[in-house]
């Protein structure tokens, strides 16, 4: 394989039928998944898939082997093959290869998912990703927004030079967090170990050994429940700076978060949901403030009177669900705070 469908796309959709015809560009090589077929007597055109995108194929018993033109006929959707051939234009101007050459890499066992409905079931889509993949075309920008995003966080730390860690996944002891962690057992060592539900301890005794910047981008285990907002092992930035301010650090998050933003979105107006979200301007609230804002019942001198604990149950109850814009909620009460 030498070419993909989308520099194809780039380079020669522009080419009028016979300016193509005039280059004789025929050393194209591609391989991808079968999408479309429309088999006919003599000639037949296929839709070919690859990671970039789709081409035309265009293969007849003039161009190929008989023998191979009648094997390609019974080959189905969701075969991978690849495909050698010449450049050209249809009479409806869509880019195709002239195959002169096609060979079966990969035969597809089971059909694909209906090409029209796509999978619609979500339990089917979350647990077999290869197939939501394969048959909704727009779930591949997820993954690639989300490889972008990671790697625009990352350049926006390594700008700033902080050093990216390590850490152990594996803890003697539970901590980083308050949550249930995962239990395993080290077999040489015969002993419990627990999968970590943060790697905060870790950073920080990196600042104590010496290290003034330092991050990590790493997968955290947490044994809890599943919903929207929690997944038993996820992707997790944590980053630590010595020698700075709260002000520095919320100004220096906020501009890292745009930066990635505008990269996948060209913007920083997202859709989300039914709602709409502006990145260009992040709030900072205290959290006893944004419960009273939040609880028209409640006064000041309550929340005064309130435990650290209690008052965070009523944020998270009353106020989290409903903080839409992006916001900084600072003043945590010391008593939920054990490790800041």
């Amino acid at each position: 394989k030498e070419h993909y469908a989308h520099d194809l796309h780039g380079q020669y959709d522009e080419l009028s039928k016979e300016d193509l015809e005039s280059k004789n560009i025929d050393n194209i090589s591609v391989a991808g998944r079968i999408v479309l077929m429309r088999v006919m007597g003599n000639a037949s055109f296929a839709t070919i898939r690859d990671s970039s995108g789709d081409i035309q194929v265009y293969v007849s018993k003039n161009t190929v082997d008989i023998d191979i033109y009648e094997d390609f006929k019974t080959w189905d959707l969701g075969d991978i093959v690849g495909i050698k051939g010449k450049l050209f234009k249809t009479k409806t101007n869509e880019l195709t290869i002239e195959a002169s050459a096609v060979s079966l890499i990969t035969k597809s066992i089971r059909p694909m998912p209906d090409k029209f409905k796509g999978l619609a079931d979500i339990e089917t889509r979350y647990r077999q990703r290869y197939l939501d993949l394969m048959s909704n075309e727009n779930q591949k920008q997820v993954f690639l927004n989300r490889s972008a995003i990671i790697e625009s966080l990352r350049e926006s730390l390594k700008d700033r030079n902080f050093v990216e860690v390590e850490t152990p996944m594996m803890h003697p002891i539970p901590g980083g967090a308050v949550a249930r962690p995962f239990v395993t057992k080290h077999n040489a060592l015969d002993r419990e170990l627990f999968l970590r539900i943060a790697p905060e301890l870790y950073l920080k005794r990196l600042l104590v050994g010496g290290f003034e910047r330092v991050f990590e981008i790493n997968r955290s285990f947490r044994n809890e429940g599943l919903s929207t907002k929690h997944n038993p092992e996820f992707t997790m930035l944590e980053y630590y700076e010595a020698f700075t301010t709260l002000e520095n650090t919320i100004e220096f998050t906020e501009n890292m978060i745009k930066k990635a933003c505008e990269l996948i979105n060209d913007s920083l107006n997202i859709s989300w949901g039914d709602d709409q979200i502006n990145l260009s301007k992040f709030r900072k609230a205290k959290l006893a403030d944004l419960v009273l804002e939040h609880n028209n019942s409640i006064n000041e001198d309550q929340i005064a009177k309130m435990g650290g604990k209690e008052l965070l149950e009523l944020f998270e109850s009353s106020v989290e669900e409903n903080l839409i814009e992006p916001t900084f909620v600072i003043g945590y009460p010391v008593e939920v705070s054990p490790l800041s």
